[in-house]
């Protein structure tokens, strides 16, 4: 886009902006004549995608703000609109509305309220923050038609982010992402409506304890033996942190109603959108947990545990033998907790017939592997926890290869235990941490202890990931680029062990979707996968492989896996230039 371009998008965007401060932002922009932030603010609009917006905050069109959040709720409240038309009618159409702690969040949910409420869209609009899982219980709960989340998740602090749901409380997905795509790039009118005239028509509703509690009654209640925390919470210490987002209230709540004693670590607790004491608010990066495991140090804590911003990630850390901690990894996390689930809903009679969890393509094979030995299936679906609610959705319609579901996972620390909510719920999954932490305590083991016979069951498996960001204009381009090379060209080997089979899912592959999505099978059972993501300017790798553990014993695997997958590594940094 030429300078004239840019400047007739930026004046276009000052008239109608009607934050200040937003507004003000792109004035001084254009009185400075700063060409090259002005052009990454305007040489698109900030994209919609299936998922929603996310983006650094700022004014324009390329960033997030009121009128790009106002806009994408309109076109929301259209496609609902259009979708429902007998409801709209009767003005029996609603949404529920949650927020983080992230700069914004307020004024960014309260404006998405009232554009629900000036298209007579009733808005459920929580009083202070709370995390996305209780977001999706609330549409559940309420009976909502939609419902959105102001949070970008574990990005860092100069961003935010807008996620929609559909009516079953998931993530939307096809048709209808399309259709609010659709909608969304079509707005050329916002209605607004004023706060106090939206209260006082019905049409905003404030909601907090009438959500709260339900949702706590149903987190303890997917917990297997109550009975052993009340017995033993007194001999279980566990430190947490919500890194500076929602979890504090949900997570403190639920234990402390068990009579479990949660130490939160007091410089996290409290929602920070600066998040001022880790780089990223992730418990993917293990320096977001330094805090906490210094706490637990210091504490002598059996678990460490941690939440992101939006309380939807969870991620732990456990003491080792060497007297320090040892961080779980997703995938480790997901497999112990299945483990869990079907264990004890074998020892209780209660595992239904045709069980089945959910992960997705990039998740570890060793979940697979465990769920065959307690006799349940493991279906694969698409990365992101929308795509494992939307076969929970087509299990539930019944009908040939409908499944019970038990327990749902995805690689990048998100769990479900329960069928209330539709995304990962890092609550729930902090409840039955706790309590498997407690089960294996008293038969004398650690989780560490667990896995390693888990592995010695399944076989060794490790796994590898690799993201590369491509900032700017031309990042899609250059990642575009290595997703056509991989194409055209795919590898005869990675890391020296021969690829047997490449599936490409980008016009859909064995029942899955269609994704932008590539995955090489190697000769081993090694599978290395590459997508681009769906909410940042970055392109992905993931491997999992498996060591067999053999006459060396599981030291020996692990070095056979760590060694198979460094030259993986090797030959991925070529193609993306590190």
């Amino acid at each position: 886009m030429d300078r004239n371009g840019i400047v007739e998008r930026a004046k276009d965007y000052i008239a109608k902006e009607k934050d200040e401060g937003f507004r003000s932002g792109v004035e001084k922009l254009l009185a400075s004549e700063d060409w090259k932030e002005l052009e990454d603010r305007f040489y698109r609009n900030l994209e919609f995608g299936t998922g929603g917006l996310r983006g650094i905050i700022g004014g324009g069109y390329n960033r997030m703000n009121t009128l790009v959040v106002k806009s994408a709720t309109q076109g929301l409240s259209s496609y609902l609109i259009k979708a429902f038309p007998e409801k709209a009618a009767a003005g029996k159409l609603s949404a529920a509305i949650a927020f983080d702690s992230r700069h914004y969040s307020v004024e960014f949910a309260e404006a998405a309220g009232l554009i629900f409420a000036a298209n007579g869209i009733r808005a459920w609009l929580f009083s202070s923050l709370r995390p996305t899982p209780e977001l999706s219980f609330a549409i559940r709960r309420l009976g909502c038609d939609t419902g959105i989340v102001v949070t970008a998740s574990h990005n860092p602090p100069q961003y935010n982010g807008y996620k929609a749901y559909w009516n079953d409380g998931s993530q939307v997905v096809p048709p209808h992402d399309a259709g609010i795509i659709d909608e969304v790039n079509s707005v050329k009118i916002i209605k607004e409506i004023a706060r106090q005239e939206a209260l006082d028509k019905g049409l905003l509703k404030i909601i907090d304890k009438e959500v709260d509690e339900p949702y706590q009654a149903m987190v303890k209640s997917r917990l297997f033996r109550p009975g052993l925390i009340r017995e033993k919470a007194g001999e279980v210490k566990i430190v947490y942190t919500p890194l500076h987002g929602t979890g504090a209230m949900h997570v403190e709540k639920a234990l402390g109603d068990l009579g479990l004693k949660v130490i939160t670590v007091p410089e996290q607790r409290e929602g920070d959108g600066d998040f001022p004491t880790v780089a990223f608010p992730n418990p993917e990066e293990a320096a977001a947990l330094d805090m906490a495991i210094k706490l637990g140090a210091k504490e002598k804590a059996d678990v460490v545990m941690a939440t992101d911003p939006d309380a939807d990630r969870f991620g732990i850390a456990v003491p080792n033998a060497a007297g320090g901690f040892t961080l779980v990894t997703g995938n480790q996390m997901g497999v112990l907790l299945a483990d869990y689930i079907f264990l004890s809903l074998k020892e209780q009679g209660t595992l239904p017939e045709n069980a089945a969890m959910i992960n997705t393509i990039v998740t570890t094979g060793m979940q697979k592997v465990l769920a065959a030995h307690y006799g349940v299936a493991c279906a694969e679906c698409l990365t992101g926890f929308k795509w494992i609610a939307d076969v929970m959705r087509t299990w539930e319609k019944g009908g040939a290869g409908a499944k019970n579901f038990v327990f749902g996972t995805e690689e990048s620390y998100g769990y479900l235990v329960e069928t209330e909510v539709r995304d990962k719920d890092g609550v729930s999954a902090a409840a039955l941490t706790t309590e498997m932490t407690l089960y294996w305590r008293s038969k004398g083991k650690t989780l560490l202890d667990r896995l390693d016979e888990l592995y010695g069951i399944c076989g060794f498996w490790q796994e590898l990931g690799i993201s590369k960001y491509f900032q700017g204009p031309q990042g899609p381009a250059i990642m575009k680029g290595i997703m056509d090379k991989y194409r055209s060209n795919p590898p005869a080997a990675l890391g020296g062990i021969e690829v047997a089979k490449v599936r490409d899912i980008k016009n859909g592959a064995d029942g899955l979707p269609p994704s932008d999505v590539l995955q090489f099978f190697l000769s081993d059972g090694t599978v290395v996968s590459v997508r681009p993501s769906g909410t940042e300017p970055k392109i992905k790798f993931y491997a999992s492989c498996c060591a067999r553990i053999g006459s060396g014993g599981l030291d020996a695997a692990k070095a056979e896996a760590a060694r198979k997958l460094d030259a993986i590594r090797k030959d991925i940094r070529a193609v993306i230039g590190e």
